[in-house]
C-alpha cells in the first residue's frame, strides 16, 4: 500500500534551495535509511514525508524537544498527554501512576538506562538523552517512524540495540543516518541525497560501502 508520495517536491529556504525535482513512492511496511552528506538535504526530505502523516508518525528530529528541568519518565510520558485529561496529567505529574510507571520503566529498560528513570533530563549525556527522545517515539506507538540521525550521540554498541526497538516496533521506518554501516545493518532500502537531490534510491540487498562513495565524494 502507498504510503508517501512525491513528485517533482521541493523545499526552499530564504530563497535558497534546500531540495529539488524530488520524485519518490515509499509503502507501508518499508525499512529505509536515507544517506548523504551534512547539508545535502536529508532533514528536507523527512520533513516533506512528515507533512503527509503527521497524525500516524512519530517524529524523532535532531533538536530533541526535551524538557531538560522534568525527569526521563515525565518526558517520555509527554508522548500521551493527548490521550489523557489535563487533569489526569496533571497529577501524573506531581503524582507519578504506578501503571504509567511501569510501562514507561519497561521502555527505558529495552533502552538499557533504567537506572536514569526520575533523573532530570538536564543531567542526562547527550545520548541518554537521544534515548530518552526514543523512548518517547516508542511511547507513542506509532505505525511509522520518521527519525533524523537519531542515533548520533549514542556508542556504538548501545545504538544497536536502540535501532533495533526502533525498527522492531514501528511497521515503517524511515532514518536519515550518517554512519553508513548502520543504514545497511537495517535497511531493505537506500535513498542517496547530495545537494538536494536523489542521487541513488536502491535495494540494499549486496549493497557495499563502497557503492555508496559516490554519495558522498564530489
Amino acid at each position: 500500500m502507498l504510503l508517501f508520495e512525491l513528485d517533482n517536491a521541493g523545499v526552499q529556504y530564504n530563497g535558497s534551495p534546500a531540495l529539488s525535482g524530488v520524485t519518490l513512492k515509499i509503502h507501508r511496511g518499508e525499512k529505509i535509511a536515507i544517506v548523504g552528506p551534512n547539508g545535502a538535504g536529508k532533514s528536507s526530505l523527512l520533513g516533506l514525508l512528515y507533512d503527509q502523516h503527521k497524525e500516524e508518525t512519530s517524529l524523532l528530529p535532531q533538536e530533541l524537544g526535551l524538557v531538560k528541568t522534568l525527569s526521563v519518565f515525565h518526558n517520555i510520558f509527554m508522548a500521551r498527554l493527548n490521550r489523557h485529561s489535563v487533569w489526569y496529567n496533571l497529577s501524573n505529574l506531581a503524582f507519578p501512576k504506578k501503571k504509567e510507571v511501569e510501562a514507561i520503566r519497561e521502555v527505558v529498560q529495552r533502552l538499557r538506562f533504567e537506572d536514569k528513570l526520575f533523573t532530570p533530563a538536564g543531567e542526562l549525556s547527550g545520548g541518554q538523552q537521544q534515548r530518552t527522545a526514543v523512548g518517547r517515539a516508542l511511547y507513542q506507538h506509532s505505525r511509522i517512524l520518521l527519525g533524523d540521525e537519531p542515533l548520533s550521540a549514542i556508542d556504538e554498541k548501545q545504538a544497536g540495540v536502540v535501532l533495533d526497538c526502533l525498527v522492531k516496533e514501528h511497521e515503517t521506518v524511515v532514518l536519515a543516518l550518517h554512519d553508513v554501516d548502520m543504514a545497511l545493518s537495517f535497511a531493505d532500502r537506500i535513498i542517496g541525497v547530495k545537494a538536494g537531490r536523489i542521487v541513488m534510491d536502491q535495494p540494499t540487498s549486496g549493497m557495499t560501502r563502497s557503492d555508496l562513495d559516490d554519495v558522498f565524494h564530489h
